[in-house]
């Protein structure tokens, strides 16, 4: 919870000197009635003492009721996640060889494939989605597209390819970005904005540089969050020899350092899948304010009712 007017909260110290006004009163006439029980021929013609509770409670709830009313003026507000009307997020997934190392169960691309049906499903209907994979090479398998079914048909369908080309990937997906931006921009439409969620096990070992690539994204200010897909210690089966394949998780980082985007590690399924929701959450939704004054408001009227209700049934005024 945030607070849109939060210089009202000062109001706050006011609150605090009432509450230890009370306190001083309350201590200030327990000791004069200590001093008056002393004297034994007036202990006789005092009132009784009413219930202690009888005194605080109504200024309890008035001094809450105050507080609430403070906070009401600072007009507090919680965040809320709105889906965007309209982005762009193109998937660029890693199919070479080696992402069918088993470090990650029950392989590296399976649990690709999983967690990017995750994904999926978290985006909200009128975002254009894109699908990118690259080996040796990149493609762009489904153009941006509001058509879910088309997006989860293409990953399903990945298959492994030998070399690694992450900048290839991130140009391809850089291309698809643009055509979906022309359109807007033939139309006379704002651009939206767009993003590639990259996943690989980040050893590039064919075309250009990955920092090339990573600053075309960034001149272009589209940002490219990453996913680490593997262990240090991964390692593939080739014919009966273990080869080790390890995760280069600073490479990807660099990427999402360079471009403006975030870097995620994934050693299991399960972690994938909560990375690709977060990634959802943060990138197909947009965080808004929303006031929840009356909530405030409607409390403390009722806290000062209720000390007015109590005050007049235990003292015959009001607080």
């Amino acid at each position: 919870m945030t607070f849109l007017s939060a210089h009202w909260l000062w109001l706050l110290l006011a609150v605090a000197a009432l509450l230890a006004a009370h306190i001083v009163t309350s201590l200030r006439r327990a000791r004069y009635a200590a001093r008056l029980a002393s004297a034994s021929m007036l202990s006789s013609v005092l009132p009784i003492r009413p219930r202690w509770w009888r005194r605080h409670v109504p200024a309890a709830l008035l001094l809450l009721s105050l507080t609430g009313m403070v906070l009401a003026l600072a007009r507090p507000a919680r965040t809320e996640l709105v889906p965007r009307e309209r982005a762009t997020i193109v998937l660029a997934i890693d199919v070479s060889n080696s992402m069918a190392a088993t470090d990650i169960s029950p392989s590296r691309l399976a649990a690709a494939k999983q967690g990017a049906q995750a994904f999926v499903d978290q985006l909200p209907p009128k975002i254009n989605l894109g699908l990118v994979s690259f080996s040796g090479t990149a493609a762009v398998l489904v153009p941006p597209t509001t058509d879910r079914d088309a997006v989860k048909a293409g990953i399903n369908g990945l298959q492994l390819g030998p070399a690694t080309a992450i900048g290839e990937g991130i140009y391809a997906g850089l291309s698809a970005i643009n055509t979906v931006s022309s359109q807007f921009v033939n139309s006379g439409q704002a651009v939206p904005p767009a993003a590639i969620v990259l996943l690989s096990d980040g050893e590039t070992t064919r075309g250009r540089p990955n920092n090339q690539a990573a600053q075309a994204a960034k001149d272009a200010h589209i940002p490219v969050s990453t996913i680490a897909y593997g262990t240090p210690n991964g390692t593939l089966d080739v014919g009966g020899q273990l080869i080790p394949v390890p995760v280069n998780e600073p490479a990807l980082s660099q990427i999402a350092e360079q471009t403006g985007g975030s870097h995620h590690r994934a050693t299991s399924g399960d972690e994938l899948t909560s990375i690709y929701k977060g990634l959802g959450s943060s990138i197909g939704y947009r965080k808004e304010f929303r006031e929840i004054t009356d909530q405030f408001v409607a409390t403390s009227l009722g806290l000062g009712l209720a000390a007015a209700a109590l005050s007049l049934a235990f003292a015959r005024r009001l607080p």
